[in-house]
């Protein structure tokens, strides 16, 4: 696999460090998680299919487990050893608290110059918020994707995603594979400082025109893809619901040529409440169908839609059962498989969740 021979040592917990590891150990890298007395807080976060909580298993399958009281001494030598060893080290916590702990990126660098160090915060290693806590609800305030996240009474509604956790942890894997490349030319390792803030706030490009262009905050219910096109919005069917996912003009005008509605098509050009007739048209026609019976038609005619489906659904869809991304452990409990695929050393994630402390002798202890 890619990452054969690359050790991690992971001491974080919730969404992003574990996310990002995860996907090492998918693809080969051994991860060592480091975890306090009592276990990493998601082992006790959640419903349980068995021995180990959803939630746990879903972000740390594949790893080892090692138990560190990193304020002891004792503990902590143990840490400095791994470390010594270490390809890759993973941290959330708070800034400042590393270099309390004497396994700051400076401490390890010294007895490790290879050794590429991720910090992954919720608003970086400085600035005037840079020793402040935050989960993702907070960033997705501060960011303004919480205020663009409306209902229809343009309150803001509850993500259903935490963003900032995942996309950090993209950005974090993005940069320890770069920095794993850089380390052949250079021999030397690197530090890696993430932000969530700035992760999630990066992810608004697309929507931010209005203000980059003109100083204003953008009518949520007139943009492109939060509500002023037809043609990218969901619908409710005479069963279910459905979305349509494309606005380009050649979609546009395959349903309205369909619906005997051509003359509709140029309202669809630009995003807008001038599009509430294509709407209504639309809301009228799939309302009085089923959803299989208007997807036949939208696949017909090669539109971009899907239907609105639950989560239970959604891991039964015929596509992912095609290919095999949902996996099976041998207790029969489900797990999402590796999104990275590679024709050539493909992933093979273990679906083995760690015992808590079950790997202790790589601590030495």
């Amino acid at each position: 696999m890619k990452l054969t021979g690359v050790r991690v040592l992971d001491l974080t917990s919730y969404i992003p460090g574990p996310y990002l590891t995860m996907a090492m150990a998918d693809h080969g890298a051994e991860v060592i998680k480091i975890e306090a007395p009592g276990g990493d807080h998601t082992r006790h976060i959640g419903l349980k299919d068995g021995a180990d909580t959803v939630y746990f298993r879903n972000f740390n399958r594949g790893k080892k487990s090692v138990v560190l009281d990193l304020k002891a001494p004792v503990d902590h030598a143990a840490f400095l050893r791994l470390a010594d060893s270490a390809d890759v080290v993973i941290e959330s916590n708070r800034p400042g608290v590393a270099r309390r702990l004497g396994i700051d990126y400076d401490t390890l660098a010294a007895r490790n110059p290879r050794l590429i160090y991720c910090a992954i915060s919720a608003f970086g290693q400085d600035g005037p918020r840079g020793g402040r806590a935050a989960h993702d609800l907070a960033l997705a305030a501060l960011t303004g994707v919480l205020g663009a996240n409306c209902a229809p009474d343009g309150t803001p509604a509850m993500p259903a995603l935490p963003l900032s956790d995942y996309l950090s942890a993209l950005h974090g894997l993005s940069a320890v594979l770069m920095a794993l490349y850089a380390r052949t030319q250079t021999g030397r390792g690197d530090r890696i400082d993430i932000a969530m803030h700035e992760a999630l706030l990066s992810a608004t490009a697309n929507v931010i025109g209005p203000t980059m262009a003109e100083g204003r905050q953008p009518v949520v219910a007139h943009e492109r893809t939060t509500g002023g096109a037809a043609f990218y919005r969901w619908y409710a069917c005479a069963d279910g619901r459905l979305a349509l996912a494309g606005q380009e003009p050649k979609f546009a005008a395959a349903l309205l040529d369909e619906l005997e509605r051509p003359d509709l098509a140029p309202l669809c050009s630009e995003p807008g409440p001038h599009q509430q007739p294509v709407v209504d048209l639309l809301a009228a026609f799939f309302a009085g169908q089923t959803v299989d019976a208007a997807g036949a038609l939208l696949d017909r005619l090669n539109l971009c839609w899907g239907r609105v489906n639950t989560y239970p659904q959604a891991l039964d869809d015929e596509q992912i059962a095609a290919r095999g991304f949902v996996l099976t452990d041998d207790l029969g409990r489900r797990h999402l498989g590796p999104p990275i695929r590679f024709r050539d050393q493909p992933a093979q994630p273990s679906l083995a969740v760690p015992v808590l402390g079950a790997d202790q002798a790589l601590a030495g202890s």
